[in-house]
Formats: structure tokens, sequence, C-alpha cells
């Protein structure tokens, strides 16, 4: 499976975990310096599992909060434990 953003590939992996509709990638099949950490917002801060956002940047365009992985998840997360998933301008296929 496949992200990709304006026709590059963000993040390529046949281990893939999917939750809640969103497929999660291992952080070492991300290209980790496309992402740029976002400040936490209070919705972010609210989560229970410690999300933490990222803007994905591809040839200095700026795809925002396009990415995100959970730093603390609880339980039923515990199967996206360092792993990734995209959504808005990322596709996932």
């Amino acid at each position: 499976m496949k992200a990709t953003v304006d026709g590059k590939t963000v993040a390529e992996s046949a281990d893939i975990v999917e939750v809640g509709g969103y497929a999660y990638f291992p952080r070492a099949s991300v290209k980790m310096a496309w992402l740029r950490k976002t400040p936490k917002n209070e919705s972010d801060l609210e989560c229970p599992h410690g999300v933490q956002f990222y803007d994905v940047v591809v040839d200095g365009k700026v795809h925002e909060r396009a990415a995100w992985n959970y730093e603390a998840p609880l339980p039923k997360m515990k199967r996206v434990t360092d792993r990734f998933g995209f959504w808005e301008d990322v596709e996932v296929g």
C-alpha cells in the first residue's frame, strides 16, 4: 500500500494495520524528512491516545496536518504504536 501526495510517495509498505477506516504505516516506511511536527491544538490535547499531527511538506508545498501518529495509545489502539496515518491531501491505496 502507498501514501502519495502530489504524485510522490511519502510511505509504502505491505505491513499495514487498518483501524477505524484508516491505514497505518510503520514508521520505518515513512519518509520522515517530509513530515514536520505541528503544535498541538485543544482537540489534540484532549485525545486520550496522545495524538501528534504533522504537516507533509513535498517540494516546498505544505499539506497541513495531513499525517498523524499516537504517542501514547491506549490498549484499544496499541496496534498502531509507531505507525502513521494519512488523510486530507494524501492519497492512500
